[in-house]
């Protein structure tokens, strides 16, 4: 009795000295204890000045935690919680169903010591790894990036190891006016530009080109074509020459130095997969035509310490891991792909990336609601969110902007998928509208949608069909329309335009898979509706823009102009606008017909009732002819 409740007492006892700064451990068992290192004595690793080391003693069925003291000598208590090993959402205790993500028994019990960050160390596991691939304590080594040779004029030479360890961001010796930081030429020169069409297509939702030192996520639907996106931007990088990025200097003594120090030497480009093997990745790259290229080095890697050490051996131009929910560190709790590690590993990625400025490109998995898996702190520590769209019956491919500190959110790059990878498409507009002309019965409108600064042309078709009253309650089908957004435009047709919405059911889709998201929409929607209601064609020369309201008003929407420039490229000559938009000013809309309306009713009556009265529009399977509030208005449409 007396054994056992010494091992249920079983304890460590670290002696701390001040000048020495060692702590030794001694077991309370003694000798008996054959446990590695219990009665022995070791120094605490002063780089990890937080680590607590466990020690975990088996007796028969019995479990043992010791608890640890610190050098400091203030005892560290153990934790105990319950986590998901699917999602990583923790709990306080053992359910049978997780409340995150819905599975059962995926609960598991876990024991841990809580980390704490402190100024000296500067972070978590994701921190100490990084620190333990670049041999220091904290920040960047000397020499590392193009940063650490810059020269600033009026600044001290205070040494960095003076500012907090362990942050990724380079501090400066004293706060500096935002002239003197845009003299020294951070614009468009200082990213590594994308070659070829296809690299000025994604150099858009970039915002002019990669940024040394950022980090940029990409996520997407499984099978969307991530891999092959990154694959080909390895080999873009790669072909940058040296001589073709510019270092930005600062004004010395009134001489701009804009020349840095760069040597003259293949830009290589490091891409670890967790995925795949390198030979997986080499068969593609063969299809792709990217097989002869001496600057790719594939590494196929899911420990993440290996992958920090190659990358601080090689100092690439940049670097790409696919994926972040692949990789793992030693030191941090949970499996590959779990909150924690997915969080960890990103934070050490990013003390990599900024101090030697080399731009990293993170693969994120995407969960079945479409976002991505893992922490949202991900998307807060990442510099750049890109989300690749596409069905998986088309070819084209959308990549979009989410978040951008280097640029505009919401620009879109379309993209084809072939043999040969990803295309860039010269003209999307023209491709959404392709094979229009062949269908003239469908009850089709086209629109102009602006996805950030770039303007695309949707149609979007729609069909009516009775319903008997045998036959059960009318349906409602939007496809690539908001439901919310469907419903109140048919609430609006019904009451101000007195279509009976009750009797139909109504199809809409919005071809090529597109999905209709601005307001601006709103009026080619509701005149494909009121267009198979009463059967009615619409011109193929028509373009419809505007916001309907509740009252069925149309509201402004921004950059009219802008829209309907693009519009008139591929020869539409006939725009129906809300009334409260100006006359346009631009000198590219020449020889094309403006129709401003204030109500839906006069929208329907310019478009539908073209070469027709409107009591010849009948409405279905009423035989009664549709009353128009605006047959005494004797505007000139």
């Amino acid at each position: 009795m007396r054994v056992a409740s010494l091992l249920f007492r079983h304890t460590f006892t670290l002696a701390a000295s001040v000048q020495s700064q060692q702590a030794a451990s001694r077991c309370l068992v003694g000798p008996s204890c054959h446990a590695l290192k219990c009665h022995s004595t070791w120094q605490l690793r002063q780089q990890w000045p937080s680590q607590l080391h466990l020690h975990r003693l088996r007796y028969g069925r019995q479990s043992i935690c010791t608890t640890v003291t610190a050098a400091s000598g203030s005892a560290t208590k153990l934790k105990q919680d319950f986590k998901c090993k699917e999602c990583g959402k923790v709990f306080g205790q053992w359910t049978g169903k997780c409340l995150g993500c819905g599975g059962w028994n995926t609960i598991e019990k876990f024991i841990y010591a809580p980390e704490t960050a402190s100024i000296a160390s500067g972070g978590g596991g994701g921190a100490r790894a990084a620190r333990a691939a670049t041999g220091s304590k904290g920040g960047a080594s000397e020499g590392a990036g193009w940063g650490s040779r810059r020269v600033q004029a009026g600044t001290s030479s205070k040494p960095a190891a003076a500012f907090r360890t362990g942050a990724w961001v380079q501090g400066s010796t004293r706060p500096q006016s935002l002239t003197d930081v845009s003299r020294g030429g951070y614009g468009d020169a200082w990213r590594l530009p994308l070659r070829g069409p296809g690299g000025a297509e994604l150099g858009r939702v970039l915002g002019g080109g990669v940024v040394p030192g950022s980090m940029v996520l990409i996520g997407g639907d499984p099978g969307v074509g991530k891999s092959t996106l990154l694959l080909q931007v390895a080999s873009m990088l790669a072909d940058v020459s040296s001589t073709d990025v510019v270092v930005p200097g600062i004004e010395v003594n009134g001489v701009d130095d804009m020349t840095g120090d760069l040597e003259q030497e293949p830009a290589t480009v490091l891409y670890v997969s967790g995925e795949e093997s390198i030979q997986q990745i080499g068969s593609r790259a063969a299809r792709m035509g990217l097989a002869v290229n001496d600057n790719i080095y594939l590494y196929s890697a899911t420990r993440l310490q290996d992958v920090l050490a190659e990358i601080l051996s090689m100092r690439p131009r940049a670097v790409i891991v696919d994926s972040i929910q692949t990789v793992y560190l030693d030191d941090v709790n949970g499996s590959a792909g779990s909150v924690s590690q997915v969080r960890e590993c990103a934070t050490a990625l990013l003390h990599v990336a900024k101090p030697h400025e080399i731009p990293i490109f993170l693969v994120g998995h995407v969960t079945k609601s479409g976002d991505i898996a893992g922490p949202k702190v991900l998307e807060h520590i990442v510099d750049v969110v890109l989300y690749m769209e596409g069905e998986k019956h088309q070819s084209f491919r959308l990549i979009r902007g989410i978040k951008n500190r280097y640029g505009a959110i919401e620009e879109v790059g379309v993209f084809s998928m072939s043999e040969k990878g990803l295309e860039a498409v010269p003209n999307p507009s023209a491709l959404f509208l392709t094979n229009r002309d062949s269908s003239p019965g469908v009850s089709s409108a086209v629109t102009v949608q602006m996805e950030g600064t770039r303007p695309l042309l949707l149609e979007v078709q729609a069909l009516c069909s009775p319903v008997q009253g045998k036959e059960g309650m009318p349906m409602r089908f939007p496809t690539g329309v908001s439901r919310d957004r469907f419903n109140l435009i048919t609430a609006v047709l019904a009451k101000h335009a007195r279509l009976k919405m009750q009797a139909v059911s109504i199809h809409t889709n919005v071809v090529g898979g597109m999905i209709m998201t601005e307001p601006a929409n709103d009026l080619a929607i509701a005149v494909a509706i009121a267009s198979s209601y009463y059967e009615q064609p619409i011109a193929r020369d028509i373009a419809c823009i505007g916001e309907i309201g509740l009252g069925g008003e149309l509201r402004e929407v921004g950059r009219v102009e802008q829209r309907m420039a693009e519009a008139a490229k591929l020869g539409f000559t006939t725009f129906v606008i809300p009334a409260s938009h100006a006359k346009p000013t631009f000198s590219r809309l020449t020889n094309v017909r403006i129709i401003r309306c204030k109500h839906i009713m006069e929208a329907l009556k310019a478009v539908l009732g073209t070469g027709k009265s409107a009591a010849s529009m009948t409405e279905l399977g009423t035989g009664s002819a549709l009353q128009d509030p605006f047959d005494n208005d004797d505007t000139d449409f």
